[in-house]
């Protein structure tokens, strides 16, 4: 098991730092210089809680300093052979060779059952975290979501399309009060909890997808408690 951590996904494919939807991120010559020739896969990020700001830094279509507050932090290394262990031990001994001050391994621990799992999880969310990722280490590399990989949060989260606004009212007259959304089901829902200044000053477009938390279901099905987390990461760039 590993810390899940809330960074902006890249994969390296040997020249590039490219993004999930396939954006070739301007990453510094200085970042990247010394990374290896092989695959990887993993998380560019500065610490926790911290997302927006990563956003803003990596999205920028020019390189420039900001990266230097960045890590690439690694839980995958494709196309290699083996478990994932072994996979991470091929980017391990490459680091004891050419040790780079922007590029890192993820720790792996591993999980020794259910209540090892949650005492763990209690940690990384007292210390600010999302949650973990448990992974079965026998298993070959794959691409896409596998069932041998599960994330592992106090809370659930999920996805809705922005469709409309709900205006603020007393302390937030002129502001917006909550992002009126469409779930994936067709299911509407309101979401205001977790909306900073900026983002009610400046709320995400009509059309974007965003990321909220929950806490179960209510009885007709609705979410219990939404609160907005991020925009969706797969639509940051």
């Amino acid at each position: 098991m590993s810390e899940k951590l809330d960074g902006v996904r890249a994969r390296w494919d040997g020249r590039h730092l490219i993004s999930r939807g396939g954006h070739v991120f301007a990453a510094p010559a200085w970042f990247t210089k010394g990374f290896p020739p092989f695959a990887l896969d993993g998380e560019l990020w500065s610490k926790r809680g911290d997302f927006e700001h990563i956003v803003s830094i990596v999205r920028r279509n020019k390189s420039h300093a900001g990266w230097r507050q960045l890590t690439y932090q690694i839980f995958e290394v494709p196309d290699q052979a083996g478990g994932l262990l072994a996979r991470l031990q091929v980017l391990n001994d490459y680091l004891s060779a050419y040790p780079h001050a922007y590029l890192h391994i993820i720790a792996q621990m591993t999980c020794k059952g259910q209540q090892h799992l949650q005492k763990r999880l209690q940690q990384i969310v007292a210390l600010g975290g999302e949650g973990l990722v448990v992974r079965n280490p026998a298993t070959p590399y794959q691409t896409g979501r596998s069932s041998a990989a599960l994330k592992v949060k106090k809370y659930m989260d999920t996805e809705c399309t922005v469709t409309g606004y709900k205006p603020g009212k007393g302390k937030l007259t002129g502001l917006t009060g909550a992002l009126l959304c469409r779930m994936k089901n067709g299911m509407l829902t309101r979401i205001g909890s977790g909306l900073d200044q900026r983002l009610r000053s400046t709320p995400p477009a009509v059309g974007k997808i965003i990321t909220f938390k929950y806490y179960g279901l209510t009885k007709n099905g609705k979410p219990r408690h939404p609160v907005f987390l991020r925009l969706w990461r797969g639509d940051v760039l």
